[in-house]
């Protein structure tokens, strides 16, 4: 076993941290990643502008590596593109990595299952004296890859939650219209994505970041391109918590993009309909799209939709790992009541290591965004801290791996999304879960518009 190298699944950017970590305790590390390069989930939203600054997204290990190698950090109160993080870390960071004698990363290998040698599921006798088994496939076929311990970072960028409001299945015809619905927010920037929404009306539906960098972006191009126009549809029945907490959010950035938002809704080529789950989306003899909610509203005329309503793990290929998650969130056990979106939306997560994030598969952990399961709100810090805490247990460093700090900033509101469906309920929620003044809503984390 101690011959074997860890695995990392993923080379984004806290797959990339571990192996930076692991490669600062001298560990043997193999990086497999689906895409053709590291980061390539990260450059699918390049065009978006984080609201992390740099002095948030390099991770303390991989800084120590990066220097070593003659690079120099970005202004630290500067905020990147998703390109920009692509290109001026984790691609220097994986060619420096990559060409250290103790990191190997694999591009274009996807990891289909992950079990023990010999052992299904069901096994108990000598388990975890097994390395653990994972096949891969690549250009030649599938593969087997050994490890003595594995790190899931793979992240949930490919699990994009469905249109389908209120039950979390695909509407009725959804899949049939795929071509028409976007489930990112589309890059305007580029002139052929231009083209498919100038002049057409657009349906928005979700109330995040993501969704709030749509509006932001479909507003502006609405004020050069006649007839754009755009209709919000959300679950609540109010979309007076969707923005954030403005001036009160200690990621500045984070509280612009809910600003520029609000905005955008209030511009008059946003039409908002709350109280709106999609049930079925049906299309017309012209070929356009009418979607239609539970309660029978209706939004007709449709020619495009952007689909940002969050994302979810996919957990297929540990079908054979012995796994402790929450029956809601999919997330750790441990971890879960710390950040479910049912109690509440503020930045304050409790400090989480290598304790919260094992499952009872010794030495396999989820973590990054694919820890926090269904939940929406999670930082580059929080991956960081993550995945310095469950190398040290790994490296059977247990005072390391134990002594976990984070702090992450406040978003500058506080309750959950819970009882927000209700009129009055959040305003009835004052003190929220943190004892801060009554929540506007729930705030998802993820980027800020491009500038």
């Amino acid at each position: 076993m101690e011959t074997l190298p860890l695995v990392v699944i993923g080379a984004g950017p806290t797959g990339l941290a571990a192996a930076a970590d692991a490669q600062q305790r001298g560990m043997s590390v193999v990086v497999l990643e689906s895409g053709d390069r590291a980061g390539a989930g990260v450059r699918e939203w390049g065009h978006i502008r984080l609201f992390s600054p740099w002095s948030e997204l390099v991770a303390p290990a991989a800084q120590a590596l990066l220097e070593q190698h003659g690079w120099t950090s970005p202004r630290p109160t500067s905020y990147p593109t998703g390109r920009d993080w692509a290109e001026l870390y984790l691609r220097p960071l994986a060619d420096a990595l990559d060409g250290t004698a103790e990191v190997e990363i694999r591009c274009g290998t996807t990891v289909v299952g992950v079990s023990r040698r010999g052992r299904d599921r069901v096994v108990d006798s000598g388990r975890d004296g097994e390395p653990f088994v994972l096949q891969v496939r690549t250009a030649a076929g599938i593969e087997r890859v050994m490890a003595r311990a594995v790190i899931d970072a793979s992240g949930t960028w490919g699990g994009p939650n469905p249109l389908g409001g209120g039950d979390g299945l695909p509407a009725i015809g959804e899949r049939a219209a795929a071509d028409r619905i976007a489930y990112r927010v589309p890059d305007l920037r580029d002139e052929t994505v231009r083209g498919r929404y100038a002049g057409r009306h657009v349906v928005v539906a979700g109330t995040g970041a993501s969704a709030q960098n749509a509006l932001i972006e479909l507003a502006a191009l609405a004020a050069n391109a006649p007839g754009t126009r755009v209709s919000w549809v959300v679950r609540r029945s109010s979309a007076k918590g969707a923005f954030g907490g403005g001036d009160r959010d200690q990621l500045v950035a984070r509280g612009e993009l809910g600003t520029r938002a609000r905005g955008a809704a209030a511009s008059g080529v946003v039409t908002t309909v709350t109280g709106f789950r999609t049930c079925e989306v049906s299309v017309a003899g012209d070929g356009r799209l009418s979607l239609i909610s539970f309660d029978g509203q209706q939004v007709t005329d449709v020619d495009e939709v952007v689909a940002v309503t969050g994302f979810r793990p996919d957990l297929s290929m540990l079908s054979e790992i012995r796994l402790d998650l929450d029956p809601v969130l999919q997330a750790p056990r441990a971890l879960a009541p710390l950040i479910d979106p049912n109690v509440h939306s503020c930045g304050t997560v409790y400090p989480h290591g290598a304790q919260e994030l094992g499952q009872p598969e010794v030495g396999f952990y989820l973590v990054g965004m694919k820890s926090y399961g269904r939940a929406p709100s999670f930082l580059a810090l929080t991956g960081y801290e993550q995945v310095r805490s469950v190398v040290a247990a790994i490296a059977g460093d247990h005072e390391a791996a134990e002594r976990v700090e984070l702090t992450l900033p406040e978003s500058g509101v506080c309750g959950g999304s819970g009882l927000f469906d209700e009129p009055g309920q959040a305003d009835a929620q004052a003190g929220g879960c943190c004892g801060t003044p009554a929540s506007e809503g729930l705030l998802t984390i993820g980027t800020a518009p491009p500038r």
